[in-house]
Protein backbone atom coordinates (compact mmCIF):
# COMPACT_ATOMS: atom_id res chain seq x y z
CA UNK A 1 0.00 0.00 0.00
CA UNK A 2 1.79 3.45 -1.13
CA UNK A 3 2.03 6.61 0.86
CA UNK A 4 -1.07 8.17 -0.25
CA UNK A 5 -3.36 5.23 0.71
CA UNK A 6 -1.87 4.39 3.81
CA UNK A 7 -3.06 8.11 4.90
CA UNK A 8 -6.44 7.56 2.96
CA UNK A 9 -6.99 3.93 5.14
CA UNK A 10 -6.08 5.71 8.34
CA UNK A 11 -8.43 8.87 8.37
CA UNK A 12 -11.15 6.28 7.49
CA UNK A 13 -10.50 4.24 10.52
CA UNK A 14 -10.77 7.70 12.41
CA UNK A 15 -14.22 8.77 10.51
CA UNK A 16 -15.59 5.04 11.42
CA UNK A 17 -14.17 4.44 14.60
CA UNK A 18 -12.07 7.01 17.36
CA UNK A 19 -13.93 10.18 15.88
CA UNK A 20 -17.36 8.80 16.20
CA UNK A 21 -19.27 11.03 18.88
CA UNK A 22 -19.39 8.65 21.68
CA UNK A 23 -22.57 7.69 23.45
CA UNK A 24 -23.36 8.06 26.75
CA UNK A 25 -26.95 6.88 28.71
CA UNK A 26 -27.49 3.16 27.14
CA UNK A 27 -26.89 -0.23 28.17
CA UNK A 28 -24.85 -2.61 25.68
CA UNK A 29 -26.20 -6.42 25.14
CA UNK A 30 -23.76 -7.43 27.39
CA UNK A 31 -24.63 -4.91 30.00
CA UNK A 32 -28.75 -6.25 29.70
CA UNK A 33 -27.43 -9.99 30.01
CA UNK A 34 -25.90 -8.85 33.38
CA UNK A 35 -29.19 -7.35 34.90
CA UNK A 36 -27.84 -3.79 34.42
CA UNK A 37 -30.49 -0.85 34.19
CA UNK A 38 -30.54 2.74 32.87
CA UNK A 39 -31.30 5.32 36.11
CA UNK A 40 -31.25 8.23 33.61
CA UNK A 41 -32.15 7.70 29.81
CA UNK A 42 -30.68 10.61 28.79
CA UNK A 43 -33.52 12.78 27.54
CA UNK A 44 -36.16 12.82 29.87
CA UNK A 45 -36.47 12.59 33.86
CA UNK A 46 -38.38 9.72 33.96
CA UNK A 47 -37.84 7.01 37.09
CA UNK A 48 -37.21 10.58 39.53
CA UNK A 49 -39.17 12.16 41.91
CA UNK A 50 -38.52 15.14 45.07
CA UNK A 51 -37.69 13.21 48.24
CA UNK A 52 -40.90 13.10 50.09
CA UNK A 53 -42.82 14.23 46.87
CA UNK A 54 -44.83 12.45 44.18
CA UNK A 55 -43.81 14.34 41.43
CA UNK A 56 -40.78 16.58 40.24
CA UNK A 57 -40.34 20.06 41.44
CA UNK A 58 -36.83 20.00 42.50
CA UNK A 59 -34.21 22.32 40.18
CA UNK A 60 -32.82 19.21 37.99
CA UNK A 61 -32.85 19.40 34.23
CA UNK A 62 -31.80 17.38 31.61
CA UNK A 63 -28.82 19.61 29.95
CA UNK A 64 -27.00 17.82 26.58
CA UNK A 65 -27.49 14.35 27.66
CA UNK A 66 -26.87 14.63 31.50
CA UNK A 67 -29.03 14.77 34.67
CA UNK A 68 -28.19 18.80 35.76
CA UNK A 69 -28.82 20.33 39.28
CA UNK A 70 -29.05 23.88 38.30
CA UNK A 71 -27.74 25.12 41.65
CA UNK A 72 -31.15 26.42 43.29
CA UNK A 73 -30.91 24.03 45.84
CA UNK A 74 -29.59 24.18 49.92
CA UNK A 75 -29.24 21.58 52.49
CA UNK A 76 -33.17 21.63 52.77
CA UNK A 77 -34.24 21.51 49.39
CA UNK A 78 -33.58 20.03 45.74
CA UNK A 79 -33.15 16.19 46.52
CA UNK A 80 -34.14 13.80 44.00
CA UNK A 81 -34.90 10.20 44.05
CA UNK A 82 -35.66 6.93 42.06
CA UNK A 83 -38.96 5.75 42.12
CA UNK A 84 -37.66 2.52 42.71
CA UNK A 85 -35.45 1.01 45.92
CA UNK A 86 -32.54 -0.83 46.07
CA UNK A 87 -30.70 -3.03 48.62
CA UNK A 88 -27.61 -4.97 47.28
CA UNK A 89 -26.00 -3.21 44.47
CA UNK A 90 -23.55 -1.73 41.91
CA UNK A 91 -24.09 1.51 40.74
CA UNK A 92 -21.88 3.52 38.09
CA UNK A 93 -22.29 6.98 37.48
CA UNK A 94 -20.43 9.62 35.70
CA UNK A 95 -20.34 13.60 37.61
CA UNK A 96 -18.75 16.52 36.98
CA UNK A 97 -19.27 19.82 39.02
CA UNK A 98 -19.12 23.56 38.91
CA UNK A 99 -16.10 25.18 40.38
CA UNK A 100 -16.56 25.66 44.47
CA UNK A 101 -19.34 22.78 43.71
CA UNK A 102 -21.01 20.75 46.36
CA UNK A 103 -23.00 17.68 45.73
CA UNK A 104 -23.37 13.36 46.51
CA UNK A 105 -25.09 10.66 45.82
CA UNK A 106 -26.73 8.88 48.33
CA UNK A 107 -28.87 5.16 49.03
CA UNK A 108 -30.40 3.56 50.97
CA UNK A 109 -32.67 6.87 51.45
CA UNK A 110 -36.55 6.49 52.75
CA UNK A 111 -39.24 8.52 53.42
CA UNK A 112 -41.36 8.98 56.88
CA UNK A 113 -42.98 12.45 58.01
CA UNK A 114 -40.06 12.00 60.91
CA UNK A 115 -37.22 12.74 58.29
CA UNK A 116 -37.32 16.39 56.96
CA UNK A 117 -33.68 15.59 54.94
CA UNK A 118 -32.64 12.14 53.19
CA UNK A 119 -29.37 12.31 54.35
CA UNK A 120 -30.35 11.29 58.23
CA UNK A 121 -31.27 8.06 56.40
CA UNK A 122 -28.80 7.25 53.76
CA UNK A 123 -25.04 7.21 53.30
CA UNK A 124 -23.41 9.62 50.64
CA UNK A 125 -20.64 9.16 48.40
CA UNK A 126 -19.46 13.06 48.71
CA UNK A 127 -18.98 15.00 45.27
CA UNK A 128 -17.57 18.07 45.74
CA UNK A 129 -14.26 20.69 43.92
CA UNK A 130 -11.86 19.35 46.67
CA UNK A 131 -9.42 22.31 45.40
CA UNK A 132 -11.09 25.17 45.13
CA UNK A 133 -14.19 24.31 47.94
CA UNK A 134 -13.76 27.82 50.11
CA UNK A 135 -14.64 25.73 53.47
CA UNK A 136 -12.66 23.63 55.82
CA UNK A 137 -13.41 20.22 55.60
CA UNK A 138 -12.86 17.33 57.54
CA UNK A 139 -11.26 14.35 55.67
CA UNK A 140 -14.59 12.16 55.78
CA UNK A 141 -16.49 15.26 54.00
CA UNK A 142 -14.00 15.44 50.99
CA UNK A 143 -14.87 13.65 47.29
CA UNK A 144 -15.39 10.33 47.47
CA UNK A 145 -15.97 9.66 51.18
CA UNK A 146 -18.83 8.24 52.55
CA UNK A 147 -19.77 10.94 54.05
CA UNK A 148 -19.18 11.94 57.84
CA UNK A 149 -18.15 8.28 58.71
CA UNK A 150 -14.73 6.97 56.45
CA UNK A 151 -12.81 9.29 54.67
CA UNK A 152 -10.86 8.18 51.14
CA UNK A 153 -7.43 7.29 50.25
CA UNK A 154 -5.76 10.65 49.68
CA UNK A 155 -3.19 8.99 47.98
CA UNK A 156 -5.39 7.23 45.57
CA UNK A 157 -8.05 9.69 45.15
CA UNK A 158 -7.80 12.18 42.07
CA UNK A 159 -10.58 13.93 40.92
CA UNK A 160 -10.47 15.73 37.14
CA UNK A 161 -10.45 19.47 37.52
CA UNK A 162 -14.11 21.12 38.32
CA UNK A 163 -16.02 20.73 34.43
CA UNK A 164 -14.79 17.65 33.50
CA UNK A 165 -15.86 13.97 33.91
CA UNK A 166 -15.49 11.83 36.53
CA UNK A 167 -16.07 7.93 36.83
CA UNK A 168 -17.31 7.02 40.19
CA UNK A 169 -18.74 3.65 41.04
CA UNK A 170 -20.14 2.43 44.57
CA UNK A 171 -20.76 -1.22 45.54
CA UNK A 172 -23.23 -2.11 48.58
CA UNK A 173 -23.01 -6.18 48.74
CA UNK A 174 -24.76 -7.21 52.23
CA UNK A 175 -22.56 -4.79 54.29
CA UNK A 176 -19.75 -4.73 52.48
CA UNK A 177 -19.12 -1.16 50.72
CA UNK A 178 -16.65 -0.09 48.15
CA UNK A 179 -16.50 3.95 46.76
CA UNK A 180 -14.18 4.25 43.17
CA UNK A 181 -13.15 7.09 41.54
CA UNK A 182 -11.34 7.53 37.93
CA UNK A 183 -10.67 3.66 38.47
CA UNK A 184 -8.93 3.43 41.69
CA UNK A 185 -10.48 1.72 44.83
CA UNK A 186 -11.01 4.79 47.42
CA UNK A 187 -12.96 3.92 50.43
CA UNK A 188 -13.88 0.73 51.51
CA UNK A 189 -15.63 -0.71 54.81
CA UNK A 190 -17.98 -2.76 56.41
CA UNK A 191 -21.33 -1.51 57.58
CA UNK A 192 -23.08 -2.06 60.91
CA UNK A 193 -19.54 -3.68 62.63
CA UNK A 194 -18.48 -2.14 66.01
CA UNK A 195 -15.98 0.33 63.87
CA UNK A 196 -18.85 1.71 62.11
CA UNK A 197 -21.08 2.02 64.90
CA UNK A 198 -18.25 3.84 66.80
CA UNK A 199 -17.70 6.24 63.74
CA UNK A 200 -21.42 7.27 63.97
CA UNK A 201 -22.18 7.40 67.57
CA UNK A 202 -19.28 9.63 67.67
CA UNK A 203 -18.91 11.70 65.11
CA UNK A 204 -21.80 13.92 62.76
CA UNK A 205 -24.85 11.06 63.37
CA UNK A 206 -24.49 10.97 67.27
CA UNK A 207 -28.07 12.38 66.96
CA UNK A 208 -29.60 10.64 64.06
CA UNK A 209 -30.41 7.70 65.74
CA UNK A 210 -31.74 5.66 62.59
CA UNK A 211 -28.80 6.93 60.03
CA UNK A 212 -27.77 4.44 57.81
CA UNK A 213 -29.58 1.11 59.03
CA UNK A 214 -31.66 0.36 56.57
CA UNK A 215 -30.97 -2.08 53.97
CA UNK A 216 -32.70 -0.62 51.14
CA UNK A 217 -33.82 2.35 50.04
CA UNK A 218 -33.54 5.23 46.98
CA UNK A 219 -30.82 6.11 45.19
CA UNK A 220 -30.87 9.95 45.84
CA UNK A 221 -28.86 12.76 44.34
CA UNK A 222 -28.60 16.49 45.63
CA UNK A 223 -28.55 20.13 44.69
CA UNK A 224 -26.31 21.55 47.23
CA UNK A 225 -26.61 24.92 45.56
CA UNK A 226 -23.87 24.39 43.07
CA UNK A 227 -24.01 23.58 39.38
CA UNK A 228 -23.31 19.55 38.95
CA UNK A 229 -24.01 17.01 36.03
CA UNK A 230 -24.49 13.05 35.82
CA UNK A 231 -24.46 10.83 33.50
CA UNK A 232 -24.36 7.06 32.83
CA UNK A 233 -26.10 5.99 36.12
CA UNK A 234 -26.31 2.40 35.84
CA UNK A 235 -27.51 -0.32 38.72
CA UNK A 236 -26.91 -3.87 38.79
CA UNK A 237 -29.02 -5.34 41.58
CA UNK A 238 -27.08 -8.24 43.69
CA UNK A 239 -28.53 -11.35 45.68
CA UNK A 240 -28.73 -11.14 49.57
CA UNK A 241 -27.03 -13.56 51.42
CA UNK A 242 -28.95 -15.36 54.36
CA UNK A 243 -27.06 -16.22 57.46
CA UNK A 244 -28.09 -17.46 61.06
CA UNK A 245 -27.09 -14.43 63.79
CA UNK A 246 -27.30 -14.98 68.00
CA UNK A 247 -28.97 -11.72 69.26
CA UNK A 248 -27.70 -12.30 72.74
CA UNK A 249 -24.65 -13.50 73.53
CA UNK A 250 -25.23 -14.39 77.29
CA UNK A 251 -22.33 -12.51 78.66
CA UNK A 252 -23.40 -8.63 78.03
CA UNK A 253 -25.46 -5.78 75.83
CA UNK A 254 -23.23 -6.03 72.96
CA UNK A 255 -25.58 -5.54 69.55
CA UNK A 256 -28.11 -3.51 71.93
CA UNK A 257 -29.28 -0.24 72.59
CA UNK A 258 -31.39 1.16 75.70
CA UNK A 259 -33.90 3.51 74.90
CA UNK A 260 -35.85 4.77 77.82
CA UNK A 261 -34.71 4.63 81.88
CA UNK A 262 -35.89 1.04 82.53
CA UNK A 263 -33.77 -1.74 83.78
CA UNK A 264 -31.87 -3.91 81.15
CA UNK A 265 -28.92 -6.10 82.56
CA UNK A 266 -27.61 -9.67 81.89
CA UNK A 267 -27.55 -12.17 84.97
CA UNK A 268 -26.36 -15.70 84.87
CA UNK A 269 -26.36 -16.09 81.38
CA UNK A 270 -29.95 -14.54 80.99
CA UNK A 271 -31.39 -11.39 79.40
CA UNK A 272 -33.33 -9.61 81.98
CA UNK A 273 -35.59 -6.91 81.61
CA UNK A 274 -36.95 -5.25 84.92
CA UNK A 275 -39.25 -2.15 85.54
CA UNK A 276 -37.16 0.73 87.03
CA UNK A 277 -38.31 3.68 89.43
CA UNK A 278 -39.78 5.65 86.88
CA UNK A 279 -42.19 3.38 85.66
CA UNK A 280 -42.46 4.46 81.89
CA UNK A 281 -42.04 2.46 78.82
CA UNK A 282 -38.35 0.77 77.86
CA UNK A 283 -37.09 -0.82 75.03
CA UNK A 284 -34.23 -2.61 74.34
CA UNK A 285 -33.23 -2.60 70.72
CA UNK A 286 -31.03 -4.27 67.95
CA UNK A 287 -28.77 -1.41 66.38
CA UNK A 288 -29.22 -2.91 63.54
CA UNK A 289 -32.20 -3.70 61.42
CA UNK A 290 -33.69 -6.81 60.21
CA UNK A 291 -36.44 -7.36 57.70
CA UNK A 292 -36.93 -10.69 56.67
CA UNK A 293 -36.45 -13.39 59.29
CA UNK A 294 -37.37 -16.17 61.40
CA UNK A 295 -36.74 -15.13 64.80
CA UNK A 296 -36.99 -18.08 67.25
CA UNK A 297 -36.82 -16.44 71.34
CA UNK A 298 -37.74 -17.88 74.73
CA UNK A 299 -39.27 -15.94 77.58
CA UNK A 300 -40.06 -16.61 81.36
CA UNK A 301 -42.48 -14.01 82.87
CA UNK A 302 -41.81 -13.04 86.63
CA UNK A 303 -44.23 -10.63 88.47
CA UNK A 304 -46.35 -8.91 86.07
CA UNK A 305 -45.01 -10.17 82.54
CA UNK A 306 -46.34 -7.39 80.45
CA UNK A 307 -43.45 -6.74 77.42
CA UNK A 308 -43.36 -7.17 73.73
CA UNK A 309 -41.38 -7.99 70.81
CA UNK A 310 -40.91 -5.25 68.73
CA UNK A 311 -40.12 -6.05 64.64
CA UNK A 312 -39.22 -3.80 61.90
CA UNK A 313 -39.48 -0.64 64.62
CA UNK A 314 -37.75 2.79 64.51
CA UNK A 315 -37.18 5.01 67.87
CA UNK A 316 -38.18 8.69 67.44
CA UNK A 317 -39.20 10.18 70.52
CA UNK A 318 -40.57 6.21 71.11
CA UNK A 319 -40.33 3.21 69.68
CA UNK A 320 -42.53 2.51 66.04
CA UNK A 321 -43.77 -0.12 64.75
CA UNK A 322 -45.40 -3.39 65.48
CA UNK A 323 -45.53 -5.67 68.28
CA UNK A 324 -46.03 -9.30 69.49
CA UNK A 325 -47.72 -9.23 72.20
CA UNK A 326 -46.13 -10.86 75.29
CA UNK A 327 -48.36 -10.67 78.32
CA UNK A 328 -49.90 -12.34 81.49
CA UNK A 329 -52.47 -14.75 80.83
CA UNK A 330 -55.61 -13.96 78.70
CA UNK A 331 -54.45 -10.86 77.29
CA UNK A 332 -53.51 -11.90 74.05
CA UNK A 333 -49.69 -12.99 73.95
CA UNK A 334 -48.61 -13.70 70.54
CA UNK A 335 -51.22 -11.45 68.76
CA UNK A 336 -49.54 -8.51 66.83
CA UNK A 337 -50.42 -4.96 67.94
CA UNK A 338 -49.84 -1.80 65.41
CA UNK A 339 -49.14 1.53 65.84
CA UNK A 340 -52.12 1.77 67.85
CA UNK A 341 -54.33 -0.98 67.89
CA UNK A 342 -54.70 -4.43 67.72
CA UNK A 343 -54.21 -6.08 64.33
CA UNK A 344 -54.21 -9.98 65.30
CA UNK A 345 -55.58 -10.94 68.98
CA UNK A 346 -55.46 -14.34 69.61
CA UNK A 347 -58.68 -16.64 69.57
CA UNK A 348 -59.82 -16.69 73.29
CA UNK A 349 -58.69 -21.44 72.84
CA UNK A 350 -55.79 -20.04 72.51
CA UNK A 351 -55.30 -18.76 75.98
CA UNK A 352 -54.16 -21.57 77.98
CA UNK A 353 -50.73 -22.25 75.55
CA UNK A 354 -48.89 -19.60 77.42
CA UNK A 355 -47.53 -20.75 80.66
CA UNK A 356 -47.01 -18.36 83.52
CA UNK A 357 -43.77 -18.42 85.30
CA UNK A 358 -42.18 -20.95 83.13
CA UNK A 359 -40.15 -20.90 79.98
CA UNK A 360 -41.99 -20.18 76.97
CA UNK A 361 -40.43 -20.78 73.39
CA UNK A 362 -42.18 -17.69 70.96
CA UNK A 363 -41.02 -17.80 67.20
CA UNK A 364 -41.75 -14.77 64.68
CA UNK A 365 -41.70 -15.20 61.25
CA UNK A 366 -41.59 -12.26 59.12
CA UNK A 367 -41.42 -11.90 55.39
CA UNK A 368 -42.56 -9.42 52.99
CA UNK A 369 -45.85 -8.05 53.55
CA UNK A 370 -46.75 -11.53 55.70
CA UNK A 371 -46.17 -11.89 59.99
CA UNK A 372 -46.65 -15.50 61.68
CA UNK A 373 -45.99 -16.21 65.13
CA UNK A 374 -46.48 -19.52 67.08
CA UNK A 375 -45.84 -19.94 70.96
CA UNK A 376 -44.71 -23.10 72.42
CA UNK A 377 -45.03 -24.60 68.95
CA UNK A 378 -48.98 -23.75 68.30
CA UNK A 379 -49.69 -21.37 65.35
CA UNK A 380 -51.18 -17.60 67.22
CA UNK A 381 -51.33 -15.40 64.40
CA UNK A 382 -51.13 -15.16 60.83
CA UNK A 383 -51.21 -12.04 59.08
CA UNK A 384 -51.01 -9.75 55.74
CA UNK A 385 -50.33 -6.40 56.08
CA UNK A 386 -49.13 -3.59 53.36
CA UNK A 387 -48.02 -1.25 55.92
CA UNK A 388 -45.43 -4.30 57.90
CA UNK A 389 -44.70 -5.09 53.92
CA UNK A 390 -43.73 -1.56 52.94
CA UNK A 391 -41.21 -0.82 56.64
CA UNK A 392 -37.48 -1.75 57.94
CA UNK A 393 -36.46 -1.41 61.27
CA UNK A 394 -35.08 -3.21 64.26
CA UNK A 395 -36.30 -5.77 66.66
CA UNK A 396 -36.65 -4.37 69.92
CA UNK A 397 -37.77 -5.92 73.46
CA UNK A 398 -40.31 -3.88 75.65
CA UNK A 399 -40.80 -3.12 79.21
CA UNK A 400 -44.70 -1.60 79.68
CA UNK A 401 -45.46 1.43 81.95
CA UNK A 402 -46.96 0.94 85.51
CA UNK A 403 -44.18 -1.28 86.87
CA UNK A 404 -43.85 -4.69 88.55
CA UNK A 405 -42.44 -6.01 84.97
CA UNK A 406 -40.24 -8.43 85.16
CA UNK A 407 -39.20 -11.06 82.46
CA UNK A 408 -36.25 -13.33 81.50
CA UNK A 409 -35.25 -13.93 77.69
CA UNK A 410 -32.48 -16.03 76.10
CA UNK A 411 -31.63 -17.70 73.00
CA UNK A 412 -32.32 -15.25 70.69
CA UNK A 413 -31.65 -17.12 67.69
CA UNK A 414 -32.78 -15.18 64.05
CA UNK A 415 -32.16 -16.51 60.31
CA UNK A 416 -32.26 -13.78 57.81
CA UNK A 417 -34.41 -15.01 54.84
Amino acid sequence: MDTMNKIGYILLLCTAFSCRPERHNILTDLEKADGWELLFDGATLNGWRDYNGTGLTAPWEVENGSLSAQGKGDDGNGYIVTQKQYENFELTFDWKIAKWGNSGVLYHVIERPQYDVPYVTGPEYQVIDLVDFPEESDDDQEVGADYGMYAADAVKTKPKDPGEWNTSRILFDNGHVEHWLNGEKIVEFEAWTDDWFQRKNRGKWKDAPEYGLLHKGHICLQDHGDRSWYRNLKIRELPRKQKEVNLFNGKDLSGWEIFGTEKWYVQDGLLICESGPDKEYGYLATREYYTDFDLSVEFKQEDNGNSGLFFRSCFFDDMYGWQVEVAPPGQDTGGIYGWDDWLAQIPDEKEHILRMGEWNTLRLVVKKDRVTTWLNGILMTDLTDEEIGKAQGRIALQIHDGGGIKVLWRNLILKQL
